[in-house]
């Protein structure tokens, strides 16, 4: 598949953002929209290992996706590629479904499952007690911060609001939110994980 630089904006995306699988709507104005369907507002359509490689070592002052990665092959290699392309320093903001989300085995294009360590294997982390095995892990991020997203759709605003109040304790503190994906998960599922990682030098 062709990549299609609808703005143009390839030839000036030095220190721009990217929104990584944006579909019809960006995260903001400043945010370049990629995304595998020509939606409106979309920059550049095209798959995304295709528009990485168009991309310079280091060009991008940061990047966002929300509920993208779950729909990828490969989760380690698109981080080693946004390691690539991303700035020293930069920060990339992940969202994705959390695992006990009783809507995330519901749609058939979802590949990989996430919960609170997932990016600890592919990161290097110091925030949480649970060590995991390093054999993904790519020193060219760090990961700075994990928190759980509690919310249901509508029209269930009572169950959103209790959702809320729990997602406020269940992010107090980082043993609460392990405490809670290891024994509670699956009595009040928690809806998606926001992670933040930062490029770090190597």
């Amino acid at each position: 598949m062709s990549v299609d630089d609808r703005t143009g904006v390839l030839q000036s995306i030095q220190g721009r953002k990217l929104d990584i699988g944006c579909g019809s709507r960006k995260v903001d104005s400043e945010h370049v929209g990629v995304d595998l369907l020509a939606y409106p507002g979309v920059d550049i359509v095209g798959d995304i290992s295709e528009v990485l490689a168009r991309i310079p070592n280091g060009a991008l002052g940061g990047g966002y996706s929300s509920h993208f990665f779950e729909h990828v092959d490969d989760v380690a290699d698109l981080l080693a590629e946004l390691g690539r392309v991303l700035a020293v320093g930069a920060v990339l903001e992940v969202v994705v479904p959390h695992f006990s989300n009783p809507y995330f085995f519901s749609d058939p294009t979802h590949k990989t499952a996430f919960g609170l360590y997932s990016f600890s294997y592919l990161a290097s982390d110091e925030l949480y007690r649970r060590q995991v095995p390093s054999y993904c892990r790519n020193d060219q991020f760090r990961l700075e911060s994990a928190t759980l997203g509690f919310k249901s759709p509508r029209p269930f605003y009572g169950r959103y609001a209790f959702k809320r109040a729990v997602g406020l304790l269940v992010n107090l503190n980082r043993w609460s939110q392990e405490f809670y994906e290891e024994n509670l998960c699956y009595v009040v599922p928690c809806y998606e994980v926001q992670f933040r990682l930062v490029r770090v030098a190597t």
